[in-house]
């Protein structure tokens, strides 16, 4: 915990609650550089979970200053980096201006590598409680009432997971040899699911039929005009997902890869319409 924390009390109670369950608190910041380095000597594996998205904290790059305290320390046996979303090494064409995660992500790997720590990279594609409920919707949360935006043709599929899944796979991975030095793909094979196919869960599971809204690409690439930053980058990360289909429209193959459900079939994941059924 960063000893700068202030007045942020859903912070601290996070933390609090962490502590009750067993965990030790241990007081460090990525500026200050010898704490870090003293904290990082306490523990075999370092997993980091810093936010990305621009519409509450982007500061990806501080890990470059936790890379440099774990290669100081000299006894990390595995460093996991908050990716957590689509891959970077796969989003080399994505859309400016929201390529700059893929960019920075891919600079830390980089500075990983060139240290030669011992990683393990997550991808776990679309977190539930950003996609699910609101049915892809941008800007909310929530179940649509009325109606719904139907990105092109709706039925390009993506990959949806429950945030305690990520963490459940994640943790199973930390010591894996087999997931030494790879990505991990989180691709359960019932969450695999098209905007349509989600539409479908709700609708039955509401008793509510929605009117359909479909939004061409052109359409939807131009409503970036004039908006945010935020908001433009969240609609260049969409288009990937729901236009181009950049979670599915590639195999799981070379050497450095591995799918998260075949390594760890033992794991009972939360499927779409039971996680959806916190929303009715």
């Amino acid at each position: 915990m960063r000893p700068e924390i202030g007045l942020d009390v859903e912070k601290l109670q996070l933390l609090l609650s962490f502590k009750a369950q067993g965990a030790r608190l241990v007081e460090a910041s990525v500026d200050d550089h010898r704490g870090l380095v003293a904290a990082v000597k306490q523990v075999d594996v370092v997993v980091s979970a810093m936010s990305g998205v621009h519409f509450r904290a982007h500061k990806l790059l501080l890990q470059l200053k936790l890379v440099e305290a774990i290669k100081e320390a000299g006894n990390v046996k595995r460093f996991l980096p908050s990716e957590f979303g689509m891959n970077p090494a796969r989003m080399g064409h994505a859309l400016e201006p929201g390529r700059v995660s893929f960019d920075e992500k891919m600079e830390i790997r980089k500075a990983i590598e060139e240290a030669n720590i011992p990683h393990t990279y997550i991808s776990a594609n679309c977190f539930a409680a950003y996609f699910v409920p609101n049915l892809c919707q941008m800007r909310t949360l929530l179940p649509p009432k009325e109606e719904v935006h139907v990105y092109g043709d709706g039925n390009v599929k993506a990959i949806f997971m429950d945030e305690d899944d990520v963490a459940a796979y994640t943790i199973r991975c930390i010591d894996d040899p087999r997931a030494l030095n790879k990505t991990i793909y989180l691709r359960p094979e019932e969450n695999i699911l098209s905007q349509n196919e989600l539409i479908a869960k709700w609708e039955k599971l509401s008793g509510k039929v929605l009117e359909k809204i479909p939004i061409p690409s052109e359409e939807f690439l131009a409503s970036i005009k004039g908006t945010d930053l935020a908001n433009q980058v969240g609609i260049g990360h969409y288009y990937h997902l729901f236009y181009e289909g950049c979670l599915t429209n590639f195999d799981i193959g070379d050497n450095w890869e591995e799918e998260a459900s075949l390594l760890y079939p033992e794991i009972q994941y939360i499927r779409m319409d039971e996680y959806m059924k916190r929303y009715l």
